[in-house]
């Protein structure tokens, strides 16, 4: 059996001008755009996807900080449980703000650690080597 499979992303825009004006004449507007994106979609990963549709928001002109925060919607908020939040952030070792605190404390114990390792070695073995 085969199969194939093709994803399209497409967009269309139009700009008329208003005349009696120069707005038409303007070099920013290009009076007509259209984009047509497409992928062979039989075996694209997720991952793929929206790679693939970062491409096509781009060449609508979509800011690419807007691109990661709206994908990072898709994961923080309200309707995503937390449980699947923190795989997300153990994924891509990221830390919740909720977690900060108890990661301050880590980091603290462990700097006093080290610390105090160091000062052992100094003891035994004279100045540490940088």
């Amino acid at each position: 059996m085969t199969y194939e499979a093709e994803v399209q992303f497409k967009f269309d825009a139009t700009f008329t001008p208003t005349y009696g004006t120069s707005s038409w004449t303007d070099d920013d507007f290009i009076p007509e755009e259209h984009y047509l994106i497409t992928a062979p979609a039989a075996d694209l990963s997720c991952k793929q996807y929206f790679k693939l549709f970062e491409k096509f928001m781009l060449c609508v002109g979509m800011d690419p900080q807007s691109i990661r925060s709206g994908a990072m919607s898709l994961v923080f908020n309200d309707c995503v449980r937390e449980e699947d939040q923190r795989k997300v952030c153990s994924e891509y070792e990221l830390v919740m703000y909720e977690d900060l605190e108890k990661k301050y404390q880590e980091w603290k114990e462990r700097d006093a650690q080290w610390a105090k390792m160091n000062a052992q070695y100094e003891k035994n073995f004279g100045e540490a080597q940088q």
